[in-house]
């Protein structure tokens, strides 16, 4: 093998780490082969997505981002393509990416399409809410950039959060398990109530509180009576929802969650969404800021990302 000349491997060198390197393929989460060739200009759908990318090391390859990508705050400096349902393939190919990364219910799901016709390649990642979902999250968006080093280093300390968090669980000891409801508002007079199979729910569980919405898969339109029926001891929410509501009174005056043990003695937890919801790297560390507010704190907790 011929080597090459120094100036040429430098160049090569330089060029990686600039985002441009030989092309090469990754498996996505629909079992899509995609051939990714450059990794310079990233635009990101999906609040989590977006957080993997800049732990990675990549967020200054990032152009645009979607309205769920608000952390870390340097890339809220970016232009955003808009809410979750309302993206358009115009408003992404004006940022001229080299690549989009999304998820698998990204919708309109005909967007993605226009994008690939375009010729940007596009990487759809799982949303699925498992710790073992998460891995695999980071594991494929590490190999979209070229940074799998860095990946399994993102997933080791995440088995090192969820050590801790077991381990603080059982130093704890709880006596009975608190049954939490979580309420969400993806935008104003649009409430819903989260069930089985939700990323909120899954993180939810894993701090150690019982899902008190039985047998209802995903987030359902809020029903008064199957709220009151739950009688959750706990109301999990988002920082929006109780923005978009006017605060803990507003929360409150939803349909039924009043009546409930959790709304009679105020026992409400606030979390920034994609904390409430983090199939990431931080999935270990707001599992166990769920467990300490749940079990050891009472009332009205927010809390900081």
């Amino acid at each position: 093998m011929v080597a090459l000349p120094r100036w040429i491997s430098l160049w090569l060198i330089g060029l990686a780490a600039l985002g441009y390197a030989q092309p090469f393929r990754v498996t996505d989460a629909t079992g899509r082969s995609v051939e990714i060739r450059s990794t310079e200009r990233i635009v990101s759908l999906g609040g989590v997505n977006t957080e993997i990318l800049f732990a990675l090391g990549v967020g200054d390859r990032i152009v645009g981002r979607d309205g769920t990508s608000e952390y870390p705050k340097e890339v809220m400096s970016r232009p955003s393509v808009g809410l979750p349902g309302q993206y358009s393939a115009e408003a992404i190919l004006a940022l001229r990416p080299t690549l989009v990364v999304a998820r698998e219910d990204t919708r309109p799901a005909q967007v993605l399409d226009q994008v690939r016709g375009a010729g940007v390649p596009v990487v759809v990642v799982s949303i699925e809410p498992t710790v073992e979902g998460a891995k695999r999250r980071i594991r494929l968006l590490a190999q979209a950039v070229g940074r799998q080093e860095t990946g399994e280093a993102l997933v080791r300390s995440l088995e090192r959060e969820l050590l801790a968090l077991k381990s603080y669980q059982a130093q704890q000891a709880p006596k009975g398990k608190v049954r939490g409801l979580v309420v969400y508002l993806p935008a104003p007079q649009v409430a819903f109530i989260c069930g089985e199979g939700s990323i909120f729910v899954a993180v939810m569980e894993l701090a150690g509180v019982e899902n008190a919405l039985k047998g209802v898969r995903g987030c359902q339109p809020m029903n008064p009576e199957a709220v009151v029926a739950a009688r959750p001891d706990l109301l999990v929410t988002t920082k929006k929802t109780v923005e978009t509501v006017g605060g803990l009174e507003g929360l409150l005056r939803l349909p039924g969650l009043a009546q409930t043990p959790a709304g009679q003695r105020r026992r409400v937890v606030v979390m920034e969404e994609n904390y409430l919801g983090n199939i990431g790297p931080r999935m270990g560390r707001a599992a166990l800021d769920l467990f300490r507010a749940a079990y050891l704190r009472e009332g009205y907790v927010e809390i900081a990302q």
